[in-house]
């Protein structure tokens, strides 16, 4: 999935949210995880964290199993891919 080719509308990002087991939003140094299995977050709360200005996915977004990653943080990749 390419987020800044192909633009993801909110309920097309909230759909594939669901599909995961985890969401981690990377914001600068902040970094969020939401268990969507045992916790899930209200759509408007994952909405406010997962769609920029733009009104679309934030890039870059990509799944790695049932994780759907979504904005850049080196640590939280280092974390992610080992």
């Amino acid at each position: 999935m390419n987020a800044a080719k192909d633009r993801m509308a909110p309920d097309d990002a909230l759909a594939l949210a669901a599909r995961h087991h985890k969401v981690v939003v990377a914001r600068g140094k902040k970094t969020l995880t939401f268990d969507m299995k045992k916790d899930p977050p209200g759509d408007d709360e994952l909405l406010d964290v997962i769609i920029g200005r733009s009104g679309w996915l934030r890039a870059p977004a990509w799944t790695r199993g049932k994780t759907l990653v979504v904005g850049f943080n080196e640590d939280a990749y280092d974390d992610l891919l080992g």
